[in-house]
């Protein structure tokens, strides 16, 4: 077996491209040794005793392609770079003035410079015509004031091999809630936002009866003025506030209009907002109405997400054989080392706002996931959408959440609590007592260290890195295709790219026609995707990204009632994804036509 761990090219390139260190013409990490070698050191500089026992354990977790950290966390951490370790942030509340939106514009605009991808909620802009008395003039609408985020985005990172990530989101019940559905049909607007509704149970309760729904803005000052007023607890506002009726239209109309823009552009996504909420471990201080750019980290104002994932497909041994089996305990072990890894990274990161730094170290919010799953289905034979592979999948999941709880309250003994922590509030949250009573005593006794702690998220670029394993839980796109990579001079290029199982079956001797497990994206029922994702979702404080690959040729009838299973489902969110003339393909396989557009999420802008 070769001693380099780069068996595919493209690790290689995004390696170099993205992660590597180097100043200017300087190099140094000769090695994917000396990246680990220099993220182990830095996070056990946090250590205040047995620093470099920590050091080596780091490095062992790190070697292999193990434990793969956040993008942001591999790229930055000891190169003494004024940056953040810190994937994404939400960003604070956006104040309906002019002085409010450009505040909140300079504040996207440094975290991003930074290295941080943003999430914004602007809901709380008043909806397009409304009056501005101030100053004598019409509101433009939060639609319109987006395009200034987007193009702040593409000049402030116009050049280099990472590009900035964003999410929008807007309430089912804002009155500019159509344009924002329809935004991303023209083909040059907002290309680096990824959008999501927030749907309320009210909405979908009403979609399901057929019922009226109104759109509402919040009145001035909470103060009642003409026509119909509503009570609703708005974006921003800790209580119930009265909102002016703009207009009442069927629920269903609505809710279709979103599946059909979803269908012919990919977007916007759905959050499913009241559950994120009810589920939230900080329920008792926190109400969060945006995510980080892929939305598999629901944050509040000024929230950060510190991720990492474990790669499953290093602790699978002798595959493709009756033999073959998972290392379990070996992931649970690892599952432990990464939890303490992340928290480091919170004393080590810089921030670009110190509000972000202040809610981050308040929380201690992490998320921990895995990746390689679909490979590691078909290298222990097993096919991804059977009931055995769910089972499979949660079992892994399951020990990965209970192992980082537990090494959290350690930590907490240990280190300290989150200071935000309310212990008996947080054991009354929905999610912690469904946790076993030994962990639940612990954070009676100890506290807990993280107030959040397990997320899964899309590691398009990280599992890139670890030689193209499949991408978090998603099956396999396809076996051999082709996907577009920024390079550093910011221009693309297509890789001819081999799937990480597949490439292993072939050496290993494996025949032409291949076996029935493996099964990519497209040969799988949209059901299976989502019943993968409910399977895991139990053992996910967080939430969990997944994209549904869905065939161009699909039928809309069949299509439109994905999201409501989604939410039958108790998932979180949901998003989907068709080849279409607007977005064009995220990856395409070798017998597909190229193109000249393609998803916001493409490789350099997922949670890398």
């Amino acid at each position: 077996m070769s001693s380099d761990p780069f068996i595919a090219d493209i690790s290689r390139h995004i390696w170099n491209t993205k992660y590597r260190f180097r100043d200017g013409e300087t190099i140094h990490d000769r090695t994917i040794e000396d990246t680990w070698r220099r993220i182990a050191r830095s996070l056990a500089s946090v250590e205040k005793q047995e620093n470099a026992a920590w050091e080596q354990r780091f490095y062992e977790a790190l070697a292999g392609f193990r434990f793969l950290p956040g993008g942001r966390i591999q790229a930055g951490a000891g190169t003494n770079r004024r940056v953040t370790l810190f994937n994404c942030f939400v960003m604070g509340v956006v104040e309906d003035s002019l002085d409010g939106i450009f505040d909140a514009l300079k504040e996207g605009a440094l975290t991003m410079q930074q290295g941080g991808g943003v999430g914004y909620d602007f809901s709380t802009l008043r909806p397009r015509g409304t009056a501005a008395k101030s100053v004598g003039a019409l509101a433009s609408g939060p639609v319109s004031f987006m395009q200034i985020w987007d193009s702040m985005c593409a000049t402030l990172l116009s050049t280099g091999a990472r590009r900035g990530a964003m999410m929008a989101t807007l309430r089912c019940d804002h009155p500019d809630i159509e344009a924002f559905i329809d935004a991303k049909r023209d083909t040059h607007l907002l290309r680096h936002f990824n959008l999501s509704v927030l749907v309320s149970d009210d909405f979908m309760e009403a979609v399901r009866h057929d019922q009226d729904w109104a759109l509402v803005f919040p009145v001035e000052n909470d103060v009642a003025t003409e026509g119909q007023i509503l009570r609703r607890r708005w974006s921003s506002h800790a209580e119930p506030v009265s909102c002016r009726v703009y207009q009442t239209l069927r629920a269903r109309d609505l809710w279709n209009k979103l599946m059909r823009a979803t269908y012919e552009y990919a977007e916007p996504g759905v959050l499913f907002i009241d559950r994120i909420n009810r589920l939230n471990n900080l329920w008792y201080r926190e109400h969060i109405s945006a995510t980080n750019p892929c939305g598999e980290i629901p944050l509040p104002p000024y929230g950060a997400c510190d991720l990492g994932s474990i790669n499953l497909t290093a602790f699978v041994h002798d595959p493709f054989t009756p033999q073959a089996r998972l290392d379990l305990e070996g992931i649970e072990a690892t599952a432990a080392v990464a939890v303490r890894m992340m928290d480091n990274v919170i004393d080590l990161s810089q921030f670009p706002l110190p509000r972000q730094r202040e809610q981050a170290q308040g929380s201690r919010h992490i998320g921990l996931g895995f990746t390689g799953l679909a490979n590691v289905l078909i290298m222990l034979g097993r096919h991804y959408g059977e009931e055995s592979a769910r089972d499979l999948a949660a079992d892994i999941m399951r020990r990965i959440c209970l192992r980082a709880y537990r090494t959290s309250v350690e930590l907490a003994r240990e280190k300290g609590a989150f200071p935000f922590l309310d212990k008996d509030k947080y054991l009354a949250g929905e999610f912690v007592p469904t946790l076993p009573e030994d962990i639940r005593r612990g954070i009676g006794e100890h506290g807990i260290r993280n107030s959040h702690l397990t997320a899964i998220a899309p590691t398009g670029t990280i599992s890139l890195l670890a030689n193209n394993i499949s991408s978090g839980l998603e099956p396999v796109y396809d076996f051999c295709h082709t996907r577009k990579v920024l390079e550093l001079d910011g221009s693309y290029t297509e890789h001819e790219l081999m799937d990480y199982a597949f490439r292993l079956w072939r050496e290993r001797g494996g025949k032409e026609q291949l076996p029935r497990e493996f099964v990519s994206a497209r040969d799988l029922p949209p059901e299976t995707h989502l019943a993968m994702q409910a399977a895991l979702q139990p053992y996910v404080d967080n939430s969990i990204s997944k994209t549904i690959n869905i065939p161009a040729d699909f039928a809309f009838e069949n299509f439109k009632n994905i999201y409501e299973l989604a939410y039958d489902r108790k998932l979180k969110g949901c998003t989907t994804f068709r080849p279409n003339p607007v977005t064009g393909h995220v990856l395409r396989g070798n017998n597909e036509p190229s193109d000249i557009s393609s998803h916001c999420c493409t490789v350099e802008r997922e949670a890398d």
